[in-house]
């Protein structure tokens, strides 16, 4: 359990470097953009490079935000019920939420596989980019296992009552 929740945390720690790198990248390249369209010369494929980082920055935080619990919960109906049953709603939700998004990855895998085999390449700048697909059906697999170590936690602190 302690070694789940350790690679756990240093998988969404790496996601969130490589998502903060993606978004100074993305920022820099939007802030170029708008100052050289002033000049008209505007970067050719902008968009498309913004829509790549856009989801990899999305993507990667995913997991750290479960991790910290910084999503938005809303408990209005459950907060009234026992803790115990409170645990237990929370137990079954991770584990609905661990499939969910393990079957989320495998379907974004899939898809960079068939774009990847078919040399797919992106409409302007003519790039690869089954890389991109490839890293956000990694962080949504990331997302999973942290999901499943929450599952893990709430079954044990179940069983120590």
């Amino acid at each position: 359990m302690k070694f789940l929740e350790t690679l756990t945390n240093v998988l969404n720690k790496i996601l969130m470097i490589a998502g903060g790198i993606a978004v100074l990248a993305l920022m820099t390249l939007a802030t170029g953009n708008v100052v050289l369209r002033v000049f008209h010369f505007p970067f050719r494929g902008a968009y498309e490079i913004v829509s790549f980082l856009g989801a990899i920055v999305i993507a990667f935080a995913l997991g750290y935000t479960q991790r910290r619990k910084d999503h938005i919960v809303v408990e209005i109906l459950t907060e009234r019920f026992p803790k115990k049953l409170q645990r237990g709603i929370d137990t079954f939700a991770y584990l609905v939420i661990t499939i969910f998004f393990a079957v989320i990855s495998w379907q974004i895998f899939v898809w960079a596989m068939k774009i990847y085999v078919s040399h797919e390449v992106s409409e302007t700048l003519k790039v690869i980019y089954h890389p991109f697909v490839f890293a956000v059906a990694l962080a949504f697999a990331v997302v999973s296992l942290t999901t499943f170590v929450d599952f893990l936690k709430n079954i044990f602190v179940q069983e120590e009552e």
